[in-house]
């Protein structure tokens, strides 16, 4: 509005102006419908891998990223600057500065390997968690599964005023004016590139929040998703409550699922805590459906083809047949049933005539496979029940286990050890969701102490995620705020629990507290110096908690204690399952260009290959072959193209391999190379990197 104002005061001709200014007024003062929020100057990125040199964009280590200079030159160990908002000039020490990119200006990531974790060596299977701003991680995704991926689980930061987010390298608080803006903003960039990560086909985007940002949350989520169908339910996740001061205590959390394509949650076998206590036993036991039809269409007049006799024993405890339908213009007290028979017709309470569910060749065949059943006489004929074929199904698997067969020849059926499958209401109130007794309670068991606050129950995030990919046992799942990596946790105990092979990434950055970078800061420590990164997120928590858990052991060495909720399953016996540790670094666009960096991509080829395997390795000091062929991660690299017809053949051996990278810079000899290959996937390098991969860039 200040802009609008100064340029109304431009306008030389009064009247003009003064009706522009009535009209502004006018327009100001009426309501906007839909999320409307500042948006900020762009974030900002600091490159801690690139040189402070002469011409490089920086900032003060322990300044805003936003806050940017241009280095004019560099002399002994001093990089003389020009402030880039007012062009005032200073001088720092390049210790204290990082190279940092504006969101909007090309960059070219690769990954680093850290670390891995190896407890099923006969597995093909292998997690990752990328060390980096979410943002480019993202964008790195992007490239490497667009459409591809089945469900999304984040746990943003919530913003409720505490410094526990930061916006261009800035703690936020609750003094800050502008906190709800910022957060939406950094959330609409975020939320932007994820859905391109998303199957539309079939995929759901999970969303928790509580009360501060849930209604700007639903908003956003509203407007980014217009073709998604979106609910919203209520988790109890601290019985107790968590003290508000003079307000009411907070115990719950919202979660929002917003659901792509056809994506719909699965009917669950759960307990009664679900049915938010309301006792449904019905769904405790096998069901017989009444052949009597009732609703809509249930008269003899509505259906007359399904008015027909139903012969039993005159003791009642033998099914003898049926008879044909009894034309609309025939009463039913004038048919005979056979000798030693009794006609039971559908007859509704009040004596009215109506009619049966099913035909009668339909009810012979299910009489014959023993699934109708005879009740006792009554008033009006007999009470008779079938099994419909989602119940029939449940006798074919053995969920319900036949015990014998009766005198009217239905099965008696056992259902004992049956659990009912069910979608729940939208008000989940499940003592395993408690996040202080299964969230906190699982990171002291494995830390010894308090070195995460507020982490999620396991059980809270295994069912969240349960609902969406229980019946696909090969989904790749992402966690772009991973916190202390609950996630990873929830998708490996889920594979134990039914043997499925599903595949976590995890994204977090690697930050230290609000406390702690004020105390590295006093002591002349910065982001990205060795002490710094050995106490951040990712080192310190999020990374040793996923190896703990699939090893089964404290961070000391020694088993974790007791079993997981719900199974016979050992903390200490861990799981069955690899996970790779990176770091998401930059590379110089010209190197990349001109093929000198290719063992940096090499954890590139091997994620977007499927992380098939363990990350493969080139050794640093020697150099590059003409071609690599990895069976064992089902991908091969062309390197010089010059040794095509070797590489084709030692190809043709392996089978196995999927995935083929040709590094050319023609395309002609590209395809001339893929039509002799009898590979599925191929790849041109490096202009796919360069071309398609530019992360960052605004197109």
């Amino acid at each position: 509005m200040s802009t609008l104002n100064e340029l109304i005061e431009q306008v030389e001709n009064p009247e003009l102006k003064a009706r522009i200014r009535t009209e502004v007024a006018r327009l100001s003062k009426q309501k906007k419908f839909g999320l409307v929020f500042e948006e900020h100057l762009p974030e900002c990125t600091p490159l801690y891998e690139i040189p402070v040199k002469k011409g490089a964009t920086v900032a003060l280590k322990a300044g805003k990223a936003n806050e940017t200079y241009t280095v004019l030159c560099v002399d002994d160990g001093k990089a003389t600057c020009e402030r880039q908002d007012n062009h005032e000039h200073a001088q720092f020490s390049v210790e204290d500065l990082v190279c940092v990119a504006k969101f909007g200006e090309a960059i070219y990531p690769y990954l680093k390997p850290i670390d891995s974790v190896c407890n099923a060596s006969d597995s093909s299977l292998w997690h990752a968690l990328i060390e980096a701003d979410n943002y480019h991680a993202l964008q790195l995704l992007v490239y490497l599964y667009g459409g591809m991926v089945d469900c999304i689980y984040i746990d943003p930061p919530y913003n409720t005023g505490a410094k526990d987010w930061k916006y261009n390298n800035d703690y936020v608080d609750g003094n800050d004016s502008y906190r709800h803006s910022k957060w939406l903003s950094m959330m609409q960039k975020r939320l932007k590139i994820a859905k391109q990560l998303l199957n539309p086909k079939d995929s759901v985007l999970i969303v928790t929040i509580d009360e501060k940002e849930y209604l700007h949350l639903g908003c956003l989520l509203e407007e980014m998703f217009p073709e998604a169908n979106i609910q919203m339910i209520s988790s109890c996740i601290m019985p107790g409550g968590v003290s508000r001061g003079n307000e009411f205590a907070r115990s719950d959390e919202y979660i929002f699922f917003i659901k792509i394509g056809t994506a719909s949650p699965v009917p669950l076998q759960l307990n009664e805590e679900w049915l938010g206590g309301v006792k449904n036993t019905s769904r405790a036991k096998v069901h017989w459906e009444g052949l009597l039809r009732t609703g809509t269409n249930n008269m003899r007049s509505d259906r007359p083809n399904l008015f027909y006799p139903i012969f039993v024993s005159k003791d009642g405890k033998k099914f003898l047949g049926v008879g044909d339908s009894l034309r609309i213009t025939v009463d039913r007290k004038t048919y005979q049933a056979p000798d030693g028979a009794i006609a039971i017709w559908p007859i509704h309470s009040d004596g009215t005539e109506g009619c049966w569910r099913i035909g009668r060749e339909t009810l012979l065949e299910l009489q014959k496979n023993h699934v109708v059943r005879l009740g006792g006489f009554t008033s009006r004929g007999m009470a008779i029940n079938y099994l419909k074929q989602g119940e029939y199904a449940k006798v074919l698997n053995g969920t319900y286990k036949i015990n014998g067969v009766n005198e009217d020849n239905s099965y008696e059926l056992d259902d004992s050890n049956y659990k009912p499958s069910f979608i729940p209401s939208t008000q989940w109130t499940i003592s395993s969701h408690d996040a202080s007794r299964h969230g906190s309670g699982v990171i002291r068991k494995i830390f010894g102490d308090k070195v995460f606050s507020f982490p999620k129950s396991l059980y809270a995030v295994h069912d969240t995620i349960r609902f969406f990919v229980a019946n696909k046992p090969n989904a790749l799942i992402v966690d772009f705020f991973a916190g202390s990596g609950t996630t990873l946790h929830a998708v490996n105990l889920l594979n134990a629990e039914d043997g499925g092979n599903r595949r976590c990434i995890m994204v977090t950055n690697n930050e230290v507290s609000a406390d702690e970078s004020k105390e590295f800061l006093a002591k002349g420590i910065h982001p990205g110096d060795d002490e710094w990164n050995a106490k951040g997120i990712a080192r310190y928590v999020t990374w040793p908690r996923t190896v703990c858990s699939i090893e089964g052991h404290d961070v000391n060495g020694k088993p974790l204690q007791g079993k997981y909720l719900g199974s016979d399953l050992e903390m200490s016996a861990g799981f069955k399952a690899n996970a790779a540790f990176f770091h998401l670094g930059f590379l110089d666009k010209n190197a990349v260009a001109i093929g000198r960096q290719f063992k940096e991509l090499l954890p590139l080829l091997w994620m977007k290959a499927g992380a098939i395997g363990p990350c493969p390795k080139l050794p640093m000091n020697k150099p590059l072959p003409e071609y690599i062929i990895l069976p064992e991660n089902r991908f091969a690299v062309l390197i010089d193209e010059n040794a095509f017809h070797p590489f084709s053949k030692e190809l043709a051996k392996a089978p196995e391999i999927d995935v083929a990278y040709i590094v050319t810079d023609s395309e002609r000899g590209y395809r001339q190379m893929i039509s002799k290959l009898n590979i599925e996937t191929t790849f041109q390098l490096y202009r796919d990197y360069l071309d398609n991969f530019r992360i960052n860039k605004v197109r």
